[in-house]
């Protein structure tokens, strides 16, 4: 059990600036985890393993991507509890993304709309961070990492794939899984990659890529697809269809939505971005749902959007997901949300 009292702690962040208070955040976390004091926050790892994907998840909460876009805090999360961490979005080149603000909290709603669009560091600095960490120079227990990949805003959305394609070849060698980012809200046009012939596309030059991949470095290593929550069961079915025709590995359901039916009365509620938190729980859960009915039993599916509690995560469960990823429930609820929802994963794992 944490010894911190996270919420005295979110007062003080709350009272700055959101984007000021994640870089604090990163910033503190990152100068801390080559101590102890970020194991006595959240306790020790709650012992849970799952197969899933070929990878062997120590317990099934991970962090989602997003929150650590420069892989700056990979020992930081490991020692918080995750099963698994998915760091970025990096893209092959640095970027600033989009105009500041771009980050506001609906206290209200438990929810954040974002509008970053992919800042970060680029590939190179990316995978120093990576290659620096000591989850992956395994001088810490078994972590499983994914990193995730998307293109720069500058790269025309019909050379999307070589962007990519650069990215899969770039995390290869380090990454446990890779996750492609496909469903940024924030990114001009990305959404369009979901699509028919754009995904086909997509996966075809991925799928190639990674068999080239494997070859050369010994290893397969799993692809996982993150998707959209504003998609219709037509557009979900022929997701569903590209991924497994294409050997994709699993999928990450859901990124944040566009939606604002739940908030739009809210301060910031109009504002333009992904909405997170509390207000996605529905819509993500009927994708996870509408996906395993088309996927059938067995194919990875990672569940994220609007977990704020252990029942928020076994509804994901019941709705078909095997593994979960947190963010937004861990701004409002800090780390000890991750032992809480692990423990209700392992008990619900025992009945």
């Amino acid at each position: 059990m944490s010894w911190l009292p996270y919420a005295a702690l979110r007062t003080a962040l709350f009272s700055l600036d959101p984007e000021q208070a994640h870089d604090l955040t990163l910033s503190w976390l990152q100068r801390l985890q080559s101590t102890p004091l970020l194991r006595l926050m959240a306790g020790a790892r709650v012992d849970d393993p799952l197969e899933l994907a070929g990878l062997r998840l120590p317990n099934r909460v991970g962090l989602a991507a997003g929150l650590d876009k420069n892989a700056r805090c990979i020992d930081a999360w490991a020692a918080l509890g995750f099963g698994f961490v998915e760091v970025g979005t990096v893209t092959p080149q640095p970027q600033p993304g989009n105009p500041r603000p771009r980050l506001f909290r609906l206290p209200q709603a438990q929810a954040l709309i974002n509008r970053f669009g992919f800042n970060n560091e680029g590939l190179q600095a990316f995978l120093a961070h990576v290659r620096a960490s000591r989850v992956r120079q395994r001088h810490e227990p078994a972590l499983v990492l994914g990193l995730n990949i998307g293109k720069n805003a500058t790269t025309p959305i019909e050379r999307a794939v070589d962007d990519y394609l650069v990215g899969l070849r770039g995390v290869y060698p380090w990454a446990d899984y890779v996750a492609v980012n496909i469903s940024s809200p924030n990114t001009a046009n990305l959404r369009q990659l979901q699509s028919d012939d754009a995904l086909e596309q997509l996966l075809a030059a991925l799928a190639s890529e990674r068999a080239a991949l494997a070859h050369a470095h010994g290893a397969r290593k799993p692809i996982f697809v993150k998707i959209a929550p504003d998609l219709d069961e037509p557009q979900i079915a022929a997701i569903a269809q590209a991924l497994r025709r294409h050997g994709i590995d699993g999928v990450i359901a859901t990124n944040t939505t566009l939606a604002r039916d739940a908030v739009r009365h809210l301060p910031h509620g109009e504002e333009a971005g992904g909405l997170s938190g509390a207000p996605l729980r529905a819509a993500s859960n009927r994708v996870i749902a509408a996906l395993r009915r088309e996927l059938g039993p067995g194919y990875p599916i990672i569940g994220v959007g609007g977990i704020l509690s252990a029942e928020d995560a076994l509804a994901k469960l019941e709705a078909g997901a095997d593994a979960v990823q947190i963010y937004t429930g861990l701004i409002y609820r800090g780390p000890a949300l991750v032992g809480e929802v692990a423990r209700a994963l392992q008990q619900r794992g025992r009945r």
